[in-house]
């Protein structure tokens, strides 16, 4: 008996191991979502913005490596998911975005709402298709998620009109294929080996691409065998705990920080799952320090980045094999490394102390620090705040500090927390968001009630767009365009009936973290936070860092 194509499409979902279709269904969704309702293996979440959806299904991917699935209607509601797919895209996080459309065989209602949404996606994803035919539905979901979780992961999409999703089909599901990445040359495991062991302070740079379960367990062989240090990229953190004494730092900036002391210290640098979405944790030059680059793919060369090396195939073993290769150097010195990650750790505490209110960034990333546990994740929005928790905040373990440092978007905070609390439903989940930042996707605290999740919603309150406006400073401009007013966060809370809590001094700030992070529900902080000082302690004592070095 022929199925009909969107139960067809839902048992192409079901094939693939999809647990949630996170979104918000339009008329041209109604047959999918009567399919869906009938699905014993995927739930719906129902979210309050297209956008929302697209973001939580990222961080889905991002934790589990799965494809996550989000759903849209035609026209403004695909728009709404362009953002997020970009996202996802640029950060390296697959999912599958579907959406809807009018009926393609004959016209419905002439042009109304109808977009190129295929043509649209294209530049911001690695598969985009209308379905034309049920017959094809097989293939084509397959084909998504194939592509969505291959090295460079990211964002799919199929549009599912809806004449095609009313029409029936012989077609069945397609079983999903066993692949294995290919492995690194062996001629050029040796030659990056032979550098290494010829070097005088080789260091690690581990970037996005290095965020992998097993890339995380052979890095930190690797780096037990051979003593290397090394530096993390924001998308890198936690890749090795950074409580590990060949920690150098993250480079949360893109120069002239103490990280980078560190790396000008290096005559060899080993650059590990490298991203050009990242800002460059390090700049070339002729003639300067030689790179050897470890990726799955080969190096996107330029002006500022042409490695010597490359080590091309799956990153885990291709570290693996280079662990098996190298004999370590007995001449190898890593002091002047060492001291600039002291002198980092030095100013840090110096400035961590400062229990003003409102609070100082140095004293509140600390204080989270301490409050949570290794395993817990903090999910960051886009701001000022992020450079200080990429520097100063301590991960543990992979995938616990989520901030994006790709697209660096706006409004991912609380949907990525949110997301973050359905994966590990057992470990504190704290967003971290600006004022701004918040309130573009405030709506999901809704949804965040309504799905009776545990999490905590950090609001660091400035009543402005606080980054633009440092830089703004920086540039020498006036101050001017950027601030606000804010609702009372408090009150904003109580009304989506999550608990509402308010910082009213420094002192108060870990019992309050404690209670929120230990009492279930959905707990939101209004922060109040003080930026004055971001130039004076990002770069206090770097004169005299160099001087010493």
């Amino acid at each position: 008996m022929a199925t009909k194509a969107s139960d067809l499409f839902i048992q192409c979902l079901e094939a693939e191991g999809c647990e949630y279709v996170f979104g918000v269904p339009g008329e041209e969704n109604l047959d999918f979502l009567d399919s869906l309702s009938r699905s014993d293996k995927i739930r719906l979440i129902l979210t309050r913005h297209e956008q929302g959806a697209g973001f939580m299904a990222a961080t889905y991917g991002r934790h589990t490596g799965k494809t996550g699935v989000c759903l849209a209607t035609l026209g403004p509601g695909a728009t709404n998911l362009v953002t997020a797919a970009a996202y996802a895209y640029l950060g390296g996080m697959p999912i599958l975005m579907v959406t809807g459309q009018k009926p393609i065989k004959k016209s419905k209602q002439g042009r109304f709402q109808i977009l190129d949404v295929v043509d649209m996606m294209r530049p911001i994803t690695k598969f985009t298709h209308q379905l034309a035919s049920a017959d094809n539905i097989p293939s084509r979901v397959r084909e998504a998620f194939r592509l969505s979780e291959e090295e460079k992961p990211g964002a799919t999409h199929i549009e599912f009109p809806e004449d095609i999703a009313d029409e029936h089909t012989d077609s069945v599901p397609l079983k999903r294929s066993h692949v294995r990445r290919p492995h690194a040359d062996d001629k050029s495991i040796r030659m990056a080996a032979k550098k290494l062991e010829a070097a005088k302070s080789p260091v690690l740079v581990i970037g996005a691409g290095a965020n992998r379960t097993m890339t995380s367990r052979m890095l930190l062989q690797f780096i037990e065998k051979t003593g290397i240090p090394f530096v993390t990229t924001q998308l890198g953190k936690g890749v090795i705990d950074e409580c590990h004494p060949k920690f150098l730092g993250c480079a949360a900036l893109s120069s002239g920080d103490f990280v980078h002391k560190a790396i000008e210290s290096a005559d060899l640098i080993v650059n590990i799952g490298h991203d050009v979405i990242e800002k460059p944790p390090f700049f070339m030059k002729q003639g300067g320090t030689e790179v050897i680059h470890v990726s799955v793919r080969t190096a996107e060369v330029d002006p500022v980045y042409f490695p010597q090396i490359e080590v091309i195939g799956d990153i885990a073993n291709a570290i693996w094999q280079l662990k098996e290769d190298i004999v370590p150097s007995p001449s190898w010195n890593f002091d002047r490394m060492l001291a600039a990650r002291a002198a980092e750790v030095a100013h840090t505490d110096s400035v961590s102390d400062d229990a003003r209110h409102p609070i100082y960034p140095p004293y509140l990333v600390r204080k989270i620090r301490e409050a949570m546990p290794a395993d817990g994740i903090i999910c960051l929005d886009n701001g000022v705040y992020k450079i200080w928790f990429a520097r100063n905040y301590t991960a543990r373990q992979q995938n616990t500090v989520l901030l994006d440092n790709a697209l660096a978007t706006m409004g991912a905070g609380l949907p990525s927390a949110m997301a973050s609390a359905m994966v590990y439903p057992d470990r504190k989940v704290m967003a971290i968001c600006g004022d701004g930042g918040f309130m573009m996707n405030s709506q999901e605290m809704e949804t965040a009630v309504r799905l009776g999740l545990n999490i905590t919603v950090l609001i660091l309150n400035d009543n402005s767009y606080g980054m633009i406006r440092w830089k703004q400073a920086n540039m020498g401009f006036e101050d001017w365009g950027l601030t606000y007013g804010n609702p009372d966060f408090v009150k904003y809370a109580q009304s989506y009936g999550a608990q509402g809590h308010r910082v009213e001094s420094a002192e108060s700030l870990p019992a309050l973290l404690k209670q929120c992070l230990d009492t279930p529900g959905v707990h939101l902080i209004d922060c109040p936070v003080d930026y004055s000082d971001n130039d004076q302690i990002l770069n206090k004592d770097l004169k005299q860092l160099s001087a010493a070095l």
